[in-house]
């Protein structure tokens, strides 16, 4: 009987364990408080968990990253904007906007898109909440794009609930940017029944046009396992929707074999 991974065990599944998969990078920087929930949640995906550091200057042959939520550099001057100039995340850039093959894909939770908006990968940028307060609660969510490399196992205008958590969580944008998010299809979240900070036009999660980037504001990492994740009408705490976004890259890793590679 093969012993199932301890939580915030980052080491990686002995070959033939059955999480054995796509090689998935999860990037630490100082501050960082839920890399290695996002290492759990891409085992349970059927993906290898790969740790990052912020000062490597390799990317170590992933074939895809997650910036997992925390609070960089304890979110001096501005949410994820010190983060931006470390050295593994100018490898990111420089393998997620690729014109030559297939881009990497990149997955930004929480204080991870608020660093992909940062550094550019993505349109807008995160503000304080609208309230002024740290909000933590369920927060339920339409998927509104399923064409991602992260969302592609959702179905169209699937309802899921996941855990929020954060201050800085207010998306923004100027008008066109936002004119262009919604005729474009690049809105990948959207909160549902409330919206928790204020966001533009209710926007949880976006994408860039190619859809191997993706941000969102909640953590599907923590909603990957019965007993751990959200409520839901099952039993308190059995929520297990964020599991699909880890089964999304997975699946697309596998569709797309030369995606990532040696960098």
């Amino acid at each position: 009987m093969t012993e199932t991974p301890l939580i915030g065990d980052l080491g990686t599944p002995s070959d033939g364990a059955p999480l054995d998969g796509a090689r998935i990078g999860v990037v630490t920087f100082p501050g960082t408080l839920d890399d290695r929930d996002a290492a759990r949640a891409v085992r349970l995906g059927g993906g290898t968990a790969v740790p990052l550091w912020h000062a490597d200057d390799t990317l170590s042959d992933v074939d895809a990253v997650v910036i997992p939520g925390g609070f960089s550099y304890g979110d001096y001057l501005r949410a994820g904007a010190i983060s931006r100039f470390a050295p593994l995340m100018s490898r990111i850039t420089e393998a997620a906007a690729a014109t030559a093959g297939a881009p990497l894909p990149v997955l930004g939770i929480c204080n991870g898109f608020q660093i992909l908006t940062e550094a550019h990968l993505l349109p807008g940028s995160m503000i304080k909440n609208d309230h002024l307060k740290f909000r933590c609660a369920d927060q339920v969510l339409r998927v509104e794009n399923t064409s991602t490399a992260w969302t592609s196992q959702f179905t169209a205008d699937e309802l899921i609930t996941v855990p929020l958590k954060n201050q800085d969580g207010q998306y923004v944008a100027d008008e066109d940017t936002l004119a262009r998010l919604e005729g474009e299809g690049l809105v990948a979240f959207r909160y549902v029944g409330s919206n928790p900070n204020g966001s533009r036009h209710d926007i949880a999660g976006v994408t860039n046009a190619r859809g191997n980037v993706v941000g969102l504001m909640p953590h599907p990492e923590h909603a990957v396992e019965a007993g751990y994740g959200s409520d839901d009408a099952t039993g308190m705490r059995n929520g297990t929707d964020g599991l699909t976004v880890f089964t999304s890259i997975v699946s697309s890793l596998a569709d797309s074999p030369s995606e990532g590679g040696a960098l």
